[in-house]
Formats: structure tokens, C-alpha cells, sequence
């Protein structure tokens, strides 16, 4: 049995969602619950699935993607080239395997930005603090937003005097609202996350990354800051198998509807 959970707020993109995990997935005769995004009483929902050892998924936006506007009404402007993150167990994939170039190769023939341009080695200055929203964090790392910005900050200057940039969720009205992460990245030493997805936009744009390992990024970033001045750089084969690994879990909603994201996914969390 498929249980999708609805949010009451009408034009949540959960509501155009569902229809398409309804009819592609396979229910394999046992409860089964997705969960799009943090909102409402879906934390609590989670907790009781992981309590009762019931199967879950998330389902939210994609890593490598055309991005939907989200205010003041959430809207998905190319179908084809939007993609969704569908993760077992977890609000990040973590595990998987490396599969063709296949999926990848689609996004780069739809205009994606899906390329490793290198790391950036020379005169770097600033780090880029990008912490998650004040939900996600609450929920991965059991503190506030606030919180983890002054225990990041920190833990930073011990290591460093470099100068310390914060870049918060971008919402409207605030500073960083319709401001392009590029610009923050430019001479940018390293970017330093729990779980924000500015982690990813950071690797494609020439910035090592320091983020919780089970988030996305954790296969291709560093974890302790005392190495902030030395941050992990992995070789370009590494970072195309994890852009690859990354494309197998991610879909379109034709891809939902189809069964596509059902088989992909199957292959994905095999044993």
C-alpha cells in the first residue's frame, strides 16, 4: 500500500507529485509512505515509520537540476528538465552504486550544469558558511539554525582567520534573496554546510566542500574543520563517478508515472 502524505497547503508541489508516485510505483504488498519535504506533521510521521520499521522515501528537490520558483507559489517551469530527489530512508541520498553515464548524459544534453570545472588552487580568501534551513538543521543536527552557525563559526576560527561569509537560505526580502551563490563562490577558500544543497552548486563551481557525511555531498567532501586549510579535493574520475551516481537518484514526474524512478531506485537499494 502506497501512502503519500498530503500537506493541507493547496498549491504545495506534493499535490502534483503524489498522482505520479501513485501510478509508477510498485507497492510490493507492504505499507509504503513518501514524504514530501519537512512541513506540517511529516517529521512526526517519519519518526513512526522508523519506530515501527516501516519502509519510507522523501521526496523533494533535485540535486542537479532547472530549479522551480518557490515564492510566493511554488511552479515547475519545464517538466522535462526538472528533476525530483527520491531517497530512501533519509532526506539525502548517501549509498548507491555508480551506474552508466546514461542518466547523466541526459542532463547534459538538456542544458543541465552537471560539469566538473576543476578546483579553484589559487589566491582563495573567504570561507562561505551555507547552513541548512532552520527545520533541516534542527532535525539532522538536533539544534537550531542559530545555533549551529555559532558552533561552525567557532570551530572555524581555530583553525583559520581567513575571512568567514554567511550565505543563509535565500527567501524573499532577505539579502541573499535573487542573489547568485556564483557570486559568493568567487575566490572562495571552501564552503562549509550540514546539509545545504549550496554544497553541490560549491563542487561544480570550484569550491571544495565541508558537509555531514550523509548528506549528498559526504562521497567527494571533508568533514573536520581542523583540515580547513587543506580541504579534500578528489580527481576528476571521482568526481564524474559521484556526478553519475548522483543522476541515478533524481527524476522527472514523467519518470515517476512511468516506473522509471521505481526501477532506478530498485537497482539503486539492492543488497
Amino acid at each position: 500500500m502506497i501512502i503519500c502524505h498530503k500537506l493541507s497547503r493547496g498549491d504545495c508541489l506534493s499535490h502534483q507529485i503524489w498522482p505520479h508516485i501513485e501510478k509508477g510505483w510498485k507497492d510490493d504488498d507492504k505499507e509504503i509512505h513518501f514524504f514530501w519535504g519537512l512541513a506540517e506533521n511529516n517529521i512526526s510521521e517519519i519518526r513512526k515509520c522508523i519506530e515501527n520499521n516501516i519502509e519510507w522515501w522523501y521526496v523533494d528537490v533535485g540535486y542537479l537540476t532547472q530549479q522551480i520558483t518557490r515564492y510566493p507559489s511554488p511552479i515547475i517551469h519545464d517538466k522535462k528538465r526538472t528533476y525530483f530527489r527520491i531517497c530512501k530512508g533519509a532526506i539525502h541520498t548517501n549509498k548507491g552504486k555508480v551506474n552508466t553515464p546514461e542518466r547523466l548524459e541526459i542532463l547534459r544534453n538538456l542544458g543541465i550544469d552537471v560539469e566538473f570545472k576543476g578546483w579553484n588552487t589559487g589566491d582563495t580568501k573567504h570561507i562561505l558558511l551555507c547552513p541548512s534551513s532552520q527545520t533541516v538543521t534542527y532535525h539532522i543536527n538536533g539544534i537550531s539554525q542559530e545555533e549551529w552557525i555559532k558552533k561552525a563559526t567557532a570551530e572555524i576560527r581555530q583553525y583559520t582567520d581567513r575571512e568567514i561569509v554567511l550565505r543563509n537560505k535565500p527567501r524573499p526580502g532577505n539579502q541573499w534573496w535573487e542573489r547568485d551563490i556564483k557570486k559568493d563562490l568567487v575566490n572562495c577558500h571552501a564552503v562549509v554546510t550540514n546539509f545545504s544543497l549550496s554544497g553541490v552548486d560549491a563542487l561544480l563551481n570550484h569550491t571544495p566542500v565541508f558537509a555531514e557525511g550523509h548528506s549528498i555531498m559526504g562521497p567527494v567532501t571533508s568533514r573536520d574543520l581542523k583540515y580547513i586549510e587543506k580541504p579534500l579535493r578528489p580527481g576528476r574520475k571521482t568526481m564524474e563517478e559521484w556526478l553519475r551516481f548522483v543522476a541515478e537518484n533524481q527524476f522527472t514526474l514523467d519518470e515517476m508515472a512511468s516506473g522509471k524512478a521505481y526501477e532506478v531506485l530498485r537497482y539503486q537499494n539492492e543488497d
